[in-house]
């Protein structure tokens, strides 16, 4: 009884098991072939059919692999990795840095050191606020201004993807995604006097309210306070009277030329 109980039991599991599998089909998506960088134009030796649940839908993802042939690569791409919607720009966008630029938006390229560029801890994705200081027309001195929010860098240098290890790197040129009217703003603004980026979380999108920072802010003011005004009622006494000038002192020189003597008042 124990035998044919247990090879019972055993049998409906093994019936339950296989009609699990057949029922878990498999879809074609397509994946990466290899290690893809970011910004290539993808080919047909790029991407493979990968077989993927059918029960478990993946949003955005192509069945054919024509579908993504010809379609730049904004984002890099593991092995065996799904190519998804969001990780191509449009065909015929371009390669390289040019995909990576969200229709409306421009890229602006603007001078960096080691001090601008933040010590070199600006790397491709990140978030930067810049910072400008300058001589307004009118002011009696320098003032520093923050005039772009939550800025993101495109490209460090001519590196459009991140150090994997975060090793800070010194970069001459530094490349920001802006709008048109901001990127005439940066450009105006690198003309008039000289730019900082202020490294920012890459969490923190609130944008907020400053004001410019002026010379006399940094410098202490040295003028006494003015005394407060007592609001009881004070006796006016007369003015006293204006002293007379003192006269001026006399200098008295005697001056001997010769045999002659004279004298000089000063």
């Amino acid at each position: 009884m124990a035998t044919v109980l247990a090879g019972s039991v055993t049998y409906l599991v093994y019936r339950r098991l296989r009609l699990s599998a057949a029922q878990r089909k498999a879809v074609p998506v397509v994946g990466a072939s290899r290690d893809l960088p970011a910004g290539i134009t993808l080919t047909p030796e790029d991407v493979t059919l990968l077989d993927w649940p059918a029960d478990l839908p993946l949003a955005s993802s192509f069945s054919k692999a024509e579908a993504v042939i010809g379609r730049p690569l904004i984002y890099a791409l593991g092995s065996k990795e799904p190519v998804l919607e969001r990780d191509l720009a449009v065909a015929g966008s371009g390669i390289g840095l040019s995909a990576k630029i969200p229709p409306g938006m421009r890229a602006t390229a603007v001078r960096s050191n080691e001090i601008v560029g933040v010590a070199g801890f600006l790397f491709p994705g990140s978030q930067v606020d810049v910072l400008a200081t300058y001589n307004p027309p009118g002011s009696s001195g320098p003032i520093t201004q923050t005039v772009l929010q939550d800025v993101e860098v495109l490209a460090a240098g001519q590196t459009i993807e991140p150090d994997p290890q975060g090793k800070p790197q010194t970069v001459s040129v530094v490349t920001l995604l802006l709008n048109p009217e901001d990127s005439q703003r940066l450009l105006l603004t690198s003309m008039q006097g000289t730019i900082q980026f202020v490294l920012r979380s890459g969490v923190d999108k609130k944008k907020v309210a400053i004001n410019p920072t002026r010379l006399d802010h940094l410098v202490a003011s040295d003028k006494p306070a003015a005394p407060p005004v007592s609001r009881c009622t004070r006796t006016l006494m007369p003015t006293p009277p204006t002293p007379s000038p003192k006269p001026p002192d006399v200098f008295t020189m005697e001056v001997i030329q010769g045999s002659q003597r004279s004298v000089q008042k000063f």
